[in-house]
């Protein structure tokens, strides 16, 4: 039998390789000991926009009840943070999402969320693995009999969300700037966005489990249709696009820029700090930009980096007093909302900046680079054979590298993967994937033709 673990954040394989209902089920069901272990009762579930997810959520409800758990399921397409919520909402002990997010539509997964409305704790995980069995016999129920009979209750949690939205955000008021355009990406975020703003331009948005073979992560490669839509037509001031499960996000200015997770970072830091007056600590994965850190210092706060997954910046969030906390693709969480990544949460706070402000993204982001200079990144994905791999993982755990190339390295951190730092803010870094066979390699410089020296002198010295 297949051993289920966990990576980065939660469970993730290809649909009907690994990820089968009985898979499925090995898992809710492991998931409803752990519960009953600790003295929990009640759970709420939902799926997202992927193949099979309504299956696979009707599964997994059905091996709960079976262990007495209750269980409130959604009524439809969700995303994850309409399920972090609900679970707030609701007083539930747990949440679980049926989603594999920003991967490619191949897969499917399956996510942890504690009560509190964020990421279950890599302890939490742990003890669930132990208890996923080998195999679960057939139920002698089924999803229909189990709400006939009251243990599974249908929610609308999109309903519920929305009604959270409007009454922290004053929507009309971002409804009144003109051309603002949103790509789902065929992820979940594009119901709740339609009801918001009708009328605005929406790319992506109908039903599409196969994403149009492009995996839904809001990055540039997977972005260019959105980027090309702002940069030639008259109807685009500002764009933002969120992942499959809307969770990550990525904005587009008027000129068909990318505005990636690092500079949005920065955007939040400038609207909490100045104009909202607050202050706490930063807290992002170790792959996110220095210029984070640069900023943190003007504005006297802490800066803190983590490993790469939102549950390591969430445990610090419920610690308290954490202002922004965020990653590198693009899963962004901000003080006075759930303790989660919320791809339209911070679309919309971007969005009120440039209400209240009057300011063009284009404009907001060179007020911040008038503070810590300005800065080019990426990020390249390379599927690699397991020979290949092992001998960048060999040339890496070497001590004597001094240089990439003309790039003379300054200092080093091993956080989570292997990081380089070069003079004028530049760096380098590389990290193998916790959810794909892929290695990552990270880059920042002063410009975007330096980005590409930086990968080309990392790919040449490491023969890929």
């Amino acid at each position: 039998m297949t051993a289920i673990k966990f990576g980065t954040d939660g469970w993730r394989a290809i649909i009907a390789e690994t990820y089968t209902v009985d898979n499925v089920r090995r898992v809710a069901r492991g998931t409803a000991l752990w519960m009953k272990s600790k003295g929990m009762s009640k759970v709420i579930i939902g799926h997202d926009c992927r193949f099979g997810g309504k299956m696979f959520l009707e599964a997994a409800a059905v091996e709960f009840t079976i262990e007495g758990i209750q269980v409130i399921a959604a009524d439809g397409i969700v995303s994850t943070p309409m399920v972090s919520l609900a679970v707030v909402k609701h007083s539930c002990d747990l949440g679980v999402v049926i989603t594999a997010s920003h991967n490619p539509p191949t897969y499917n997964g399956y996510k942890l969320k504690s009560s509190y409305g964020g990421p279950s704790t890599p302890t939490e995980i742990e003890e669930v693995e132990k208890l996923i069995p080998e195999n679960t016999s057939k139920a002698d129920t089924n999803f229909q009999k189990e709400i006939e009979k009251g243990t599974i209750v249908l929610s609308n949690l999109e309903s519920l969300y929305e009604q959270h939205v409007r009454s922290n955000f004053d929507v009309p008021a971002i409804l009144k700037q003109d051309k603002m355009v949103y790509d789902s990406m065929f992820g979940a975020g594009q119901f709740v966005m339609r009801k918001l703003f009708p009328g605005t331009v929406q790319l992506h948005s109908e039903h599409n489990p196969g994403f149009s073979n492009t995996a839904p992560e809001p990055i540039a490669k997977n972005m260019t249709e959105l980027m090309n839509y702002m940069k030639t037509s008259a109807n685009g001031r500002v764009a933002f696009a969120t992942d499959g499960d809307a969770d990550r996000i990525a904005m587009v200015d008027e000129d068909g820029n990318l505005v990636d997770s690092h500079h949005v970072l920065l955007l939040l830091m400038y609207y909490l700090v100045e104009y909202k007056k607050m202050k706490g600590k930063i807290v992002v994965s170790c792959s996110v930009s220095n210029k984070i850190n640069k900023l943190a210092k003007l504005y006297q706060m802490e800066c803190i980096s983590t490993k790469i997954g939102f549950k390591y910046i969430a445990e610090y969030i419920l610690a308290g007093d954490v202002l922004v906390g965020g990653e590198e693709s693009g899963g962004l969480a901000i003080a006075g909302h759930i303790p989660e990544r919320d791809g339209i949460w911070i679309g919309l706070t971007i969005l009120e900046l440039m209400s209240k402000t009057g300011k063009s993204l284009k404009e907001l982001i060179q007020i911040l680079y008038d503070k810590v200079g300005s800065f080019s990144y990426d990020r390249l994905d390379l599927h690699l054979s397991t020979e290949q791999m092992q001998s960048v993982k060999q040339i890496l755990s070497t001590d004597d590298i001094t240089e990439w190339g003309p790039f003379k390295v300054i200092a080093k951190e091993k956080i989570d993967g292997d990081k380089f730092y070069f003079e004028n803010d530049s760096w380098l870094m590389f990290r193998a994937s916790g959810t794909e066979p892929v290695l990552r390699i990270y880059a920042q410089g002063v410009n975007g033709d330096q980005v590409k020296q930086i990968h080309s002198h990392a790919r040449q010295r490491l023969g890929i």
